[in-house]
């Protein structure tokens, strides 16, 4: 099919046909069969969500220890912002879009919580990632595994749209830091990607590990501007498949 060209796509077998595979809300309500296969057990839904759309994480178990998990797969359906369903509800303003706001919102509204995180039918699969050798460089930058295939660096890595812009390339960054004017302007790579950046001039800005991370990461919506440092005879960059 010509519209399907350049797209990658994802399905289950059902019969002797291929069709689409189940969206979130389906694979939330047992129709997967994923049973036995889970890894791990999220007490936050919310925090399971953005697990999800971050692609890769950590899970601190109830005996202290720590498990780390990697994207795997996609469920193949499009990512739709569940911060924007609030926005055109008039629940949310957009000033205040963030990861905070919608986890606050999920504990004034615990009954409508579950629809909430639903309309989002995009569903994220995860792999355990062991950790680091002691001792090692990926185990001094101690960061996720990216789409590159190496450990993603805080402050030092962006999540691009490969259509436009190709791994492994050093991309200037120019924006601001969550919620303020204070300029944040410094070399990035681009070394990862997610499907909820679509676009030439759109990144996801990783600010690593832990609590404060995780709050610039979800405050974090700035406008800014971005170049590719690139070859002069190379050509223009090859778009890839997402």
């Amino acid at each position: 099919y010509p519209e399907l060209k350049d797209k990658r796509l994802r399905g289950r077998v059902e019969g002797r046909k291929v069709v689409p595979y189940w969206p979130r809300a389906d694979i939330e309500r047992g129709k997967a069969l994923l049973d036995g296969k889970a890894l791990v057990f999220v007490e936050d839904p919310v925090d399971a969500f953005f697990l999800q759309i971050q692609g890769s994480g950590r899970v601190q178990l109830t005996d202290g220890s720590v498990v780390r998990v990697g994207y795997a797969d996609q469920n193949g359906r499009p990512y739709r912002s569940v911060a924007r369903v609030l926005i055109d509800r008039g629940e949310l303003p957009p000033e205040r879009a963030s990861m905070q706001a919608i986890r606050d919102w999920g504990q004034r509204h615990p009954d409508e919580l579950s629809a909430l995180l639903d309309e989002n039918p995009s569903y994220v699969f995860f792999r355990e990632v062991p950790a680091p050798a002691p001792g090692s460089l990926e185990a001094a930058i101690d960061g996720p595994i990216g789409t590159l295939g190496v450990p993603l660096a805080a402050g030092r890595t962006v999540a691009i749209d490969p259509r436009s812009i190709p791994l492994g390339a050093p991309v200037f960054l120019a924006t601001t830091y969550p919620l303020s004017s204070r300029p944040l302007a410094r070399l990035m790579l681009a070394q990862d990607t997610g499907g909820a950046i679509r676009g030439a001039v759109r990144a996801d800005y990783f600010w690593g590990f832990g609590d404060e991370a995780g709050r610039e990461a979800g405050r974090m919506r700035q406008p800014g501007r971005m170049w590719i440092l690139w070859p002069k005879d190379a050509g223009p960059p090859a778009p890839a498949i997402p």
